[in-house]
């Protein structure tokens, strides 16, 4: 039995632990990695790209399975691929050994991050999971915050090799045993919940494909920026320093954006939440025009605000507008592309940051545009508010 409470603190935990330890890594990990390996920097965020292309084919299979059987196991695997893949990058000796680490975490992050455990939350309190989905995002937010820092230590005092066992240990000591308490199968709550009606079966195709498109467009500026905004910042004229401050901002800025929308739940809708997260990261853009550090720091804050929206947005979004019915096969299937674009985005990202950072962050803005664009045909009225 589980009620929400706790299933919000179980699932932010381990979205932390798990974000912390794969996504967050290639920012600070890419450079040391490339380095003691003899590699360029951007083959590793190759090798990142290829986890995330892994994601691409295995999302809605697995979240079939979570419709039917629940999170629990999927998770819990998750965590022990993450640490195999993990110990397997500390291991690394060669671009080889590199890629097939980078495999293995792909394989653990498709188990493991967001959509499997928003998917698991529908499956325990169906459409109320808005609730629910928004204070997991809450805790996770700090993933960057915790993960960036404490993995520079680790690797400036013992090696990057250090960094990925520490996250290892806490997939297997904090994260493991965590997944393990969670329900069996779905529908197994503590307490009731009133579940409104099912929304249409079969929704609007062109609604689903719109929607996909956008939170591809989206999903790439997060991944990119995900991976690399330290080295963005540098690029931007930052010290070393300064740019670790400023992305220290995203978790902080990403959890005052979701608490804002927890607060405005009742009156805003998921999908005009999704439209404010796109149009953050141009403000902030602009806002680098005031020059030195403190444009800087309103460009990372104003990102992870967007970001912390969007990832709320994209498990609430199609609960909103589509309903629970069949909801983990139907948010692998609009999150394929933004699985795909993720894949590839961090990789080409770097390329373009070779080019000119001004011109990434440029390119960053246009895809967010882009996916304004691409919503402003979406209507709210298919479904209730959740």
């Amino acid at each position: 039995m589980i009620t929400p409470r706790r299933a919000v603190l179980q699932l932010g935990v381990t979205q932390t632990v798990g974000y912390a330890s794969s996504a967050y890594l290639p920012a600070v990990l890419a450079a040391p990695m490339a380095k003691t390996l003899g590699l360029a920097t951007p083959t590793v965020f190759a090798a990142y790209a290829g986890a995330l292309l892994a994601t691409v084919v295995l999302g809605p299979a697995i979240g079939r399975r979570v419709d039917r059987h629940g999170a629990r196991g999927v998770l819990v695997l998750s965590n022990l691929v993450l640490a195999a893949g993990l110990i397997s990058l500390a291991l690394a000796q060669g671009p080889w050994m590199l890629f097939a680490a980078w495999a293995l975490m792909g394989l653990g992050m498709a188990l493991g991050h967001y959509d499997v455990a928003f998917a698991g939350l529908v499956g325990w309190f169906g459409a109320a999971a808005r609730g629910p989905i928004t204070g997991v995002t809450l805790i996770a937010g700090f993933a960057s915050t915790i993960g960036w820092p404490l993995t520079a230590s680790v690797a400036d005092h013992h090696g990057w090799r250090a960094a990925c066992l520490l996250w290892a240990g806490a997939q297997l000591a904090l994260a493991l045993p965590l997944h393990l308490t969670l329900p069996s199968g779905p529908g197994d709550v503590g307490e009731p919940t009133d579940r409104p009606p099912l929304a249409p079966a079969n929704p609007p195709l062109v609604a689903v494909l719109l929607l996909a498109s956008a939170f591809a467009a989206m999903s790439a500026v997060g991944a990119a920026l995900g991976a690399q905004l330290p080295l963005l910042l540098k690029g931007l004229g930052a010290t070393p320093g300064q740019a670790l401050a400023a992305a220290a901002l995203v978790g902080p800025a990403q959890v005052l954006a979701r608490l804002a929308e927890w607060g405005l739940a009742r009156r805003l809708h998921p999908l005009n939440a999704a439209r404010i997260a796109v149009l953050l990261l141009p403000i902030g853009a602009g806002l680098t025009l005031v020059g030195g550090p403190v444009g800087l720091m309103a460009l990372a804050a104003l990102y992870g605000a967007g970001n912390g929206l969007f990832t709320i947005a994209r498990g609430s979004a199609p609960l909103a507008l589509f309903g629970p019915g069949g909801y983990g096969a139907r948010l692998g299937l609009i999150a394929m592309p933004g699985r795909l674009t993720q894949a590839l985005a961090p990789f080409a990202f770097a390329l373009v940051m070779g080019i000119s950072p001004i011109v990434a962050l440029t390119a960053a803005c246009l895809a967010c545009l882009t996916a304004l664009a691409l919503m402003a045909p979406l209507s709210t009225r298919w479904a209730e508010t959740v």
